[in-house]
Protein backbone atom coordinates (compact mmCIF):
# COMPACT_ATOMS: atom_id res chain seq x y z
CA UNK A 1 0.00 0.00 0.00
CA UNK A 2 1.13 3.58 -0.64
CA UNK A 3 0.99 5.84 2.27
CA UNK A 4 1.23 9.67 2.63
CA UNK A 5 1.68 10.82 6.33
CA UNK A 6 1.37 14.41 6.01
CA UNK A 7 2.67 16.91 9.23
CA UNK A 8 0.68 20.15 8.87
CA UNK A 9 3.37 22.42 11.46
CA UNK A 10 5.18 24.69 9.95
CA UNK A 11 7.16 25.38 13.10
CA UNK A 12 10.99 23.70 13.05
CA UNK A 13 11.02 20.30 15.13
CA UNK A 14 7.77 20.32 16.33
CA UNK A 15 5.75 17.77 18.08
CA UNK A 16 3.69 16.68 14.96
CA UNK A 17 7.09 16.36 12.97
CA UNK A 18 8.03 13.65 15.93
CA UNK A 19 4.80 12.03 15.83
CA UNK A 20 4.37 11.76 12.11
CA UNK A 21 8.81 9.96 12.35
CA UNK A 22 7.10 7.76 14.88
CA UNK A 23 4.45 6.73 12.78
CA UNK A 24 6.36 5.98 9.72
CA UNK A 25 8.44 4.01 11.92
CA UNK A 26 5.54 2.31 12.72
CA UNK A 27 4.34 1.63 9.62
CA UNK A 28 8.06 0.14 7.66
CA UNK A 29 8.14 -2.48 10.57
CA UNK A 30 6.76 -4.75 8.00
CA UNK A 31 8.11 -3.97 4.78
CA UNK A 32 4.81 -4.14 3.21
CA UNK A 33 4.15 -0.55 2.61
CA UNK A 34 5.31 2.48 0.49
CA UNK A 35 5.20 5.21 3.23
CA UNK A 36 6.19 9.17 2.01
CA UNK A 37 6.39 11.97 4.74
CA UNK A 38 5.89 15.82 3.85
CA UNK A 39 6.85 18.08 6.49
CA UNK A 40 4.76 21.65 6.04
CA UNK A 41 7.96 23.64 7.23
CA UNK A 42 8.24 24.87 3.66
CA UNK A 43 4.91 25.46 3.46
CA UNK A 44 4.36 28.40 1.19
CA UNK A 45 0.52 27.56 -0.47
CA UNK A 46 -1.19 30.91 -0.67
CA UNK A 47 -3.98 31.71 1.54
CA UNK A 48 -7.57 31.65 0.15
CA UNK A 49 -8.07 35.25 -1.10
CA UNK A 50 -4.61 35.65 -1.36
CA UNK A 51 -3.83 33.83 -4.41
CA UNK A 52 -4.46 29.98 -5.52
CA UNK A 53 -1.87 26.70 -7.03
CA UNK A 54 -1.21 26.54 -9.95
CA UNK A 55 -1.08 22.99 -11.21
CA UNK A 56 1.13 23.97 -14.21
CA UNK A 57 3.70 25.91 -11.95
CA UNK A 58 3.94 23.96 -8.71
CA UNK A 59 6.97 25.00 -6.02
CA UNK A 60 8.79 22.33 -4.80
CA UNK A 61 6.94 21.51 -1.49
CA UNK A 62 3.40 22.34 -3.82
CA UNK A 63 5.24 19.11 -5.81
CA UNK A 64 6.16 16.99 -3.03
CA UNK A 65 2.34 17.24 -1.65
CA UNK A 66 0.66 16.89 -4.44
CA UNK A 67 3.10 14.22 -5.65
CA UNK A 68 3.14 12.12 -2.36
CA UNK A 69 -0.55 12.67 -1.80
CA UNK A 70 -1.55 11.78 -5.57
CA UNK A 71 -0.07 8.44 -5.47
CA UNK A 72 -1.01 7.19 -1.60
CA UNK A 73 -3.95 5.00 -1.06
CA UNK A 74 -3.86 6.42 2.68
CA UNK A 75 -3.32 9.85 3.36
CA UNK A 76 -2.93 10.54 6.99
CA UNK A 77 -3.15 13.80 8.99
CA UNK A 78 -1.51 14.90 11.57
CA UNK A 79 -2.14 18.48 12.41
CA UNK A 80 -1.08 20.31 16.12
CA UNK A 81 -3.60 21.76 18.11
CA UNK A 82 -3.37 25.34 18.38
CA UNK A 83 -5.75 27.52 20.39
CA UNK A 84 -7.84 24.19 20.35
CA UNK A 85 -8.63 24.12 16.75
CA UNK A 86 -6.30 22.99 13.32
CA UNK A 87 -3.24 25.34 12.26
CA UNK A 88 -5.01 27.02 8.91
CA UNK A 89 -2.39 25.75 6.99
CA UNK A 90 -3.81 22.57 7.12
CA UNK A 91 -7.08 23.70 6.27
CA UNK A 92 -5.91 26.31 3.88
CA UNK A 93 -4.80 23.06 1.97
CA UNK A 94 -7.56 21.66 1.78
CA UNK A 95 -9.58 24.54 0.77
CA UNK A 96 -6.94 25.42 -2.09
CA UNK A 97 -6.82 22.04 -3.36
CA UNK A 98 -10.61 21.28 -3.26
CA UNK A 99 -11.37 22.19 -6.67
CA UNK A 100 -12.04 20.76 -9.96
CA UNK A 101 -8.48 20.73 -11.10
CA UNK A 102 -6.84 18.79 -8.20
CA UNK A 103 -9.62 16.68 -7.81
CA UNK A 104 -8.39 13.51 -7.98
CA UNK A 105 -6.60 14.18 -4.95
CA UNK A 106 -9.92 13.12 -2.72
CA UNK A 107 -10.98 10.12 -5.44
CA UNK A 108 -10.60 6.28 -4.13
CA UNK A 109 -8.96 7.43 -1.22
CA UNK A 110 -8.64 6.44 2.53
CA UNK A 111 -7.97 9.04 5.32
CA UNK A 112 -6.99 8.84 8.89
CA UNK A 113 -6.43 11.95 11.20
CA UNK A 114 -4.67 12.35 14.26
CA UNK A 115 -4.30 15.89 16.31
CA UNK A 116 -0.96 16.61 18.25
CA UNK A 117 -0.55 18.14 21.64
CA UNK A 118 2.30 19.33 23.97
CA UNK A 119 -0.16 18.23 26.69
CA UNK A 120 -3.41 16.47 26.98
CA UNK A 121 -5.37 17.65 23.60
CA UNK A 122 -4.87 17.01 20.23
CA UNK A 123 -8.85 15.75 19.41
CA UNK A 124 -10.17 19.14 17.85
CA UNK A 125 -7.99 19.69 15.27
CA UNK A 126 -8.52 16.07 14.23
CA UNK A 127 -12.20 16.65 14.11
CA UNK A 128 -11.49 19.64 12.44
CA UNK A 129 -10.08 18.19 9.71
CA UNK A 130 -12.45 15.02 9.16
CA UNK A 131 -14.96 17.95 8.65
CA UNK A 132 -13.28 19.78 5.70
CA UNK A 133 -12.13 16.58 4.24
CA UNK A 134 -15.38 15.35 4.15
CA UNK A 135 -16.78 18.34 3.18
CA UNK A 136 -14.58 18.24 -0.04
CA UNK A 137 -15.19 14.84 -0.69
CA UNK A 138 -18.96 15.31 -0.99
CA UNK A 139 -18.95 18.72 -2.74
CA UNK A 140 -16.66 17.26 -5.53
CA UNK A 141 -18.86 14.13 -6.17
CA UNK A 142 -15.80 12.27 -4.85
CA UNK A 143 -15.74 8.28 -3.57
CA UNK A 144 -12.97 8.11 -0.92
CA UNK A 145 -13.67 7.54 3.26
CA UNK A 146 -12.11 8.66 6.30
CA UNK A 147 -11.04 6.24 8.90
CA UNK A 148 -13.40 6.98 12.04
CA UNK A 149 -10.98 6.52 14.38
CA UNK A 150 -8.95 9.45 15.51
CA UNK A 151 -5.52 9.50 17.32
CA UNK A 152 -4.87 11.81 19.97
CA UNK A 153 -1.37 11.98 20.91
CA UNK A 154 -1.03 13.48 24.32
CA UNK A 155 2.37 14.49 26.13
CA UNK A 156 4.71 14.13 23.01
CA UNK A 157 7.63 15.47 24.09
CA UNK A 158 7.03 13.22 26.71
CA UNK A 159 7.26 10.20 24.72
CA UNK A 160 8.92 10.62 21.72
CA UNK A 161 12.18 12.17 20.86
CA UNK A 162 13.01 14.82 18.46
CA UNK A 163 13.98 11.44 15.67
CA UNK A 164 10.28 10.37 16.13
CA UNK A 165 11.87 7.29 18.49
CA UNK A 166 9.54 6.23 21.54
CA UNK A 167 10.67 6.73 24.95
CA UNK A 168 7.87 7.49 26.92
CA UNK A 169 5.12 5.06 28.57
CA UNK A 170 4.03 2.15 26.74
CA UNK A 171 0.48 3.02 26.64
CA UNK A 172 1.37 5.48 23.69
CA UNK A 173 3.27 2.83 22.15
CA UNK A 174 0.28 0.43 21.87
CA UNK A 175 -2.46 2.95 21.21
CA UNK A 176 -0.40 4.58 18.64
CA UNK A 177 -0.13 0.82 16.83
CA UNK A 178 -3.90 -0.11 17.40
CA UNK A 179 -4.72 3.38 15.29
CA UNK A 180 -2.51 2.22 12.52
CA UNK A 181 -3.86 -1.48 12.63
CA UNK A 182 -7.62 0.04 12.28
CA UNK A 183 -6.53 2.52 9.71
CA UNK A 184 -5.24 -0.21 8.06
CA UNK A 185 -7.57 -2.26 8.04
CA UNK A 186 -10.36 0.77 6.97
CA UNK A 187 -7.55 0.99 4.08
CA UNK A 188 -7.45 -2.30 2.72
CA UNK A 189 -11.17 -2.73 3.07
CA UNK A 190 -12.21 0.19 1.31
CA UNK A 191 -9.24 -0.57 -1.46
CA UNK A 192 -11.03 -3.76 -2.08
CA UNK A 193 -13.33 -4.04 -5.81
CA UNK A 194 -16.55 -2.38 -5.22
CA UNK A 195 -19.49 -4.20 -6.92
CA UNK A 196 -19.70 -1.77 -9.27
CA UNK A 197 -16.34 -2.11 -10.30
CA UNK A 198 -17.02 -5.93 -10.86
CA UNK A 199 -19.94 -5.32 -13.44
Amino acid sequence: MNIAIISTSSRSNSNTLRFTKFLKNVLNESGEHAVSLVNFERYDIPYVGQGSVDKDNLTPFQQELIGAWSTADLIIFAAPEYNWTAPPQATNTIHQLGGPAFKHLFDNKTFAMAGVSNGRGGRQPALDMTTVVNKIISFTNCYSVISPKLYESHETPANLDADGNFVGHEVYDRTVRAFVEYTLNVAQRWGQPSLVDMK
